[in-house]
């Protein structure tokens, strides 16, 4: 028995490698259909647990059968490729069952789960087409796992809008926080923004204004990293007020909260732009525009939040004080710039 026999029993997967490629690229841009039944969300979240269990059983299945010699005959590995098949099939039906009413939020993090699943499972028969057939390949293994993984995330997601919004609003402050310490570590009195990178010998002493803070700069770079700790406190006070108050009982709370992490989204891009037209040499102007960009994105966060639900009469208070902060440190932005216009 060559090579040819072991091809032959392979094909069925080639098949199913293009079945999956084409469910993939469905659910990249597929809208849901809106659910003619009534929706429940307990019974989706069964179904779609069961749909990635079923599937974490079919790899396996898959998996052992090219693991050792002697290969699935051409029967056996049709009935194993259509049993994956079938599989993805169902997590991918399972998935267009949520309708976009229930949150946008909620199904993009459903959504990337999903396709990291038919990710997975086009990996693993690429790495079987792909194989020797004589042996288990470290390749396989890690697919086999991938698979897993992948399955294993349907028990981690957020079980409606507002814990996906909550989820989101974390990610964003976390990023933020990174950025906001990073920026102050650099900031730090005297410290050259380039000591890392510039310790060369023969270049000796460096009196180049490209490389360090002016005094001016720093003035006006203090008033930046007033913004910046004000999207940290926006994304905390939001992100607390969520969880505090919160709710995905209606329509229209689901669409208020979907709003709020559209725009709480638009903050970490806005304080990464400021921060890199933060190093040496400084364009006042570039500072400025992007200061400007990021006061507009934070306005526009505490304006949402405090026109919804999760600001009760009890959350009036940090947003006026924010909103104070973001004019009070923009004004000094404008003020230290005026000169460059």
């Amino acid at each position: 028995r060559g090579r040819p026999a072991a091809m032959e029993a392979r094909e069925p997967l080639r098949d199913v490698r293009g079945a999956l490629r084409a469910v993939l690229a469905r659910l990249r841009e597929g809208e849901p259909s809106e659910g003619r039944e009534p929706f429940e969300l307990p019974r989706f979240w069964d179904a779609l647990g069961q749909t990635f269990q079923v599937t974490s059983q079919e790899a396996t299945k898959l998996s052992l059968a090219f693991s050792r010699p002697p290969l699935p005959s051409a029967e056996n590995c049709r009935k194993l490729s259509e049993d994956v098949q079938n599989a993805i099939l169902a997590v991918a039906t399972v998935y267009y069952w949520l309708p976009k009413g229930q949150g946008t939020t909620l199904r993009k993090m459903v959504r990337d789960a999903t396709t990291e699943v038919v990710e997975g499972m086009i990996q693993l028969t690429d790495t079987i087409l792909n194989a020797p057939m004589e042996s288990l390949s470290q390749e396989q293994l890690i697919s086999t796992g991938g698979v897993w993984e992948a399955c294993e995330q349907a028990s981690n997601l957020p079980r409606d809008n507002q814990a996906a919004v909550a989820s989101a609003l974390a990610a964003c402050l976390g990023v933020v926080k990174d950025a906001v310490e990073e920026m102050e570590h650099a900031l730090v009195e005297g410290q050259d923004p380039y000591g890392d990178i510039m310790e060369d010998e023969e270049l000796g002493f460096r009196g180049n204004r490209d490389t360090y803070w002016s005094e001016a700069d720093r003035q006006l770079l203090s008033s930046c990293m007033g913004l910046m700790k004000a999207s940290k406190a926006c994304l905390k006070k939001v992100l607390a007020a969520v969880k505090a108050h919160g709710k995905a009982d209606s329509p229209e709370h689901i669409a208020q909260l979907d709003d709020l992490a559209d725009i709480a989204n638009e903050i970490s891009p806005s304080v990464d732009e400021l921060a890199l037209s933060m190093y040496p040499p400084v364009n006042p102007l570039a500072v400025r525009l992007n200061a400007a960009k990021l006061a507009s994105v934070l306005k526009k966060v505490l304006e949402i939040a405090k026109t919804s639900h999760v600001c009760p009469p009890s959350e009036e208070g940090w947003v006026q004080f924010l909103t104070g902060a973001v004019d009070h440190n923009m004004n000094k932005v404008k003020n230290f710039t005026q000169g460059q216009l």
